[in-house]
């Protein structure tokens, strides 16, 4: 047994489901009842989302500030390039009615400085800086508002404990974060889109633009970085069925889909057939498949791939193994088929 399917098997007892009824009733009175003045609570919520399935320590529900701080930094870095190159006067869309948020505004400064993924920026000398920034922005809106409802606290999350440097999330909050995952994102994305058009000085700079894929796409311009990288860690062969593959029409596939986790990272891409990436589309992978990308871009290949794609994209490993661990786990509870080859489907464990 490999050690990514013991992590799966080793699942924790689920909430009631009662206790998942409640989430979702929640995040829906989140949605309807809260004030967003910003966009800053749809970053704190997807934040919280994030978190919850990448860390995957245990029954740990304690979050640190810095870390919160250093997510909500991450998911504002894409949205902190020009949104139209073309204009006369390019600038970063607003995320609130009043001034720029002083972390996008360092957020875009350090663009400058040719620092093209947000893992540099976590290594400059400038990431002190955006990490207070971002800290603060949390500390002084956020952090204590998402859960105000009709102006008063219902701490369904977390309980608004002040002065100290982590949240503790409620228990059942974790586990359900994991299981709605999916949801909790595309209803924040969706929420934090409409926010961004619905603020003043953004419409003339919006016009036409499709906004949805400038804010939350994948970074497709940067995925042939990673075709020649792939090409020889596996050694010219395509990484579903193992025949010669060619290198020009190869094609760039999320290993855990990019549906299931919206966000580009160094060690989940692998290179295959454009008819395999296309048969296995937006399913997770048999575990013969997930053995084989664990073997390979983990085990014997982190360090390189981490090395090759950190001036393009996120490079961390055990990110990457948490979350195609957070995936294969929910896909046993749900008893999701997994994807073998064209046509060819196995059971979850």
């Amino acid at each position: 047994m490999t050690d990514l399917v013991a992590n799966i098997l080793n699942s924790t007892d689920s909430p009631s489901a009662q206790f998942q009824v409640d989430f979702i009733v929640y995040l829906q009175r989140l949605l309807i009842e809260g004030e967003f003045s910003a966009t800053y609570k749809f970053g704190l919520l997807h934040a919280l989302a994030d978190l919850c399935i990448e860390k995957q320590e245990g029954d740990d529900s304690r979050i640190l500030l810095d870390e919160l701080a250093a997510k909500f930094a991450e998911l504002y870095w894409g949205h902190s390039l020009p949104y139209s190159e073309t204009s006369e006067s390019p600038d970063v869309l607003f995320q609130n009615n009043g001034a720029q948020a002083k972390v996008l505004t360092q957020l875009r400064d350090v663009r400058d400085l040719n620092l093209h993924s947000f893992s540099r920026v976590k290594k400059s000398e400038q990431w002190r800086t955006i990490l207070a920034s971002a800290k603060s922005t949390l500390k002084t809106g956020p952090l204590w508002r998402l859960q105000k409802l009709q102006g008063k606290d219902e701490c369904f999350f977390y309980p608004h404990i002040k002065g100290q440097k982590f949240i503790e999330l409620n228990p059942g909050i974790v586990a359900c974060f994991q299981r709605f995952y999916d949801l909790v994102v595309s209803l924040s994305r969706n929420h934090w889109l409409e926010k961004i058009r619905s603020i003043k000085s953004n419409h003339k700079l919006i016009g036409e633009g499709n906004l949805d894929s400038f804010l939350f796409g994948t970074q497709r311009a940067s995925l042939a970085k990673v075709k020649p990288v792939l090409f020889d860690i596996q050694k010219g062969q395509c990484f579903y069925c193992q025949k010669y593959l060619q290198q020009s029409i190869s094609q760039v596939d999320h290993f855990i889909p990019w549906a299931r986790y919206p966000h580009d990272l160094g060690h989940n891409f692998v290179l295959a057939h454009a008819t395999c990436n296309n048969h296995k589309s937006d399913h997770l992978a048999a575990h013969v498949h997930s053995d084989r990308w664990h073997e390979q871009n983990i085990i014997l290949n982190g360090a390189a791939l981490s090395s090759e794609l950190d001036t393009y994209f996120t490079c961390d490993a055990k990110r990457s193994e948490a979350v195609a661990t957070w995936a294969y786990r929910l896909a046993h509870q749900n008893g999701v088929s997994l994807w073998l080859s064209k046509n060819s489907f196995e059971p979850a464990i």
